[in-house]
Formats: C-alpha cells, sequence, structure tokens
C-alpha cells in the first residue's frame, strides 16, 4: 500500500515470514518444495507444491512422531532434526516424490544447524535436493556425540548441566545413550519402509 510518506510493506514480509523474491524464484522452478521449519521444541519437514488457491501440503511430519518410535531425547536438536528428515524422505516415496527444491524461508541459516540435519535425513533417504556438501552437520552432530561431548564438558559446572540437561535429568533420561538410541531410532524408521 502507497501513502504520500511511505509504502507499507505486506503483513507476511513485515513480519518476517515470507521473503517474496526467494519465493518468487523457488516457485519458477515449478518443482515440489522441501519446506523445513523449526519452532521453539520440535521441526516440521513437508513436501509442497504450489497451488494459485494456496498451497498443496503433499507430506508433513512433526518432530513429535519421534515419540510413537521410542525417542526420548529433545525434539529440537540435531539428531531428532536428522530422523525427522529421514521419517519424512522415506514416507514420500509413497507418494511418489523423488526431488525437491529446498525452502527454508526467510530465516538466515547457519551451516550444520537443526534445519540441514533434517535436508541430511531427506536426501539419505533418497530424495534429490540441490544443495552444497558444506552446509550439512558432521556425522558426530547428526548421531548425537556432539550432545554427549558438550554434556561431558558441562559436567565441571553443576549448575550449567543442570540448567541445559534439566529436562533429561526430570525425566531420568540418561544422556549418554543419545547415540545408541539415534541407531535404534533410525533402524526402526528405515524397516517401517
Amino acid at each position: 500500500m502507497k501513502s504520500g510518506r511511505f509504502t507499507k510493506l505486506y503483513k507476511r514480509k513485515e513480519s518476517l515470514k515470507t521473503n517474496y523474491g526467494k519465493r518468487l524464484k523457488i516457485l519458477k522452478s515449478r518443482k515440489t518444495r522441501l519446506v523445513i521449519r523449526r519452532s521453539l521444541n520440535g521441526l516440521t519437514v513437508q513436501f509442497v507444491n504450489y497451488n494459485p488457491k494456496g498451497d498443496l501440503v503433499l507430506l508433513s511430519v512433526n518432530s513429535k512422531s519421534l515419540k510413537k518410535l521410542g525417542w526420548k531425547f529433545h525434539l529440537g536438536n540435531v539428531p531428532s532434526a536428522y530422523l525427522t528428515g529421514l521419517l519424512c524422505g522415506i514416507k514420500s516415496k509413497d507418494k511418489n516424490i523423488e526431488e525437491a527444491v529446498l525452502d527454508l524461508g526467510a530465516k538466515k541459516t547457519v551451516s550444520g544447524s537443526v534445519l540441514y540435519a533434517a535436508l541430511k535425513g531427506v536426501l539419505d533417504a533418497g530424495i534429490k535436493v540441490p544443495h552444497d556438501k558444506k552446509i550439512l552437520p558432521s556425522n558426530d552432530a547428526v548421531s548425537g556425540k556432539n550432545v554427549i561431548k558438550l554434556s561431558e564438558h558441562l559436567k565441571k559446572d553443576s549448575n550449567k548441566f543442570n540448567k541445559q540437561f534439566s529436562s533429561y535429568i526430570k525425566n531420568n533420561v540418561n544422556i549418554n545413550n543419545i547415540e545408541k538410541d539415534f541407531n535404534e531410532t533410525k533402524k526402526k524408521i528405515i524397516g517401517n519402509k
């Protein structure tokens, strides 16, 4: 909207929910979009097609679905993001989705982050998504070894340790089991093809 003094931005652009220039470039590819969105305590991975009346969600997987597979750890960390991406990628085979274009929204991203861990899961499921290999997290980060290293480092200061891992302490979850549980959950996802 225009007035004599300034131009008002679209509501979604103003609230940093949509970058219309970036969205237009993605839509011009005419490919299915791999949409990855992070919330405070979780992650959602979707395959979406453009429709003039509103985007059509072909498949959506939330990290909460990992609980059904026995995952006891935080749903917003790198290992759970990878597992969510892997689960979504494997389910997408039933929808005949073979390739997609990555859509991370308007937020700024960091290489090796939770969003790229989900992408790595989708890639490992066999879906083709154009990307730069430098952005993907290491295998140590994906399997949970980095969480174990962090917990061992923070054990020197019990206040920091208790603050960082309070939910694990409260629920009596052993942090050192994250890598073992990661591998077990991954096997369940792959086995549920």
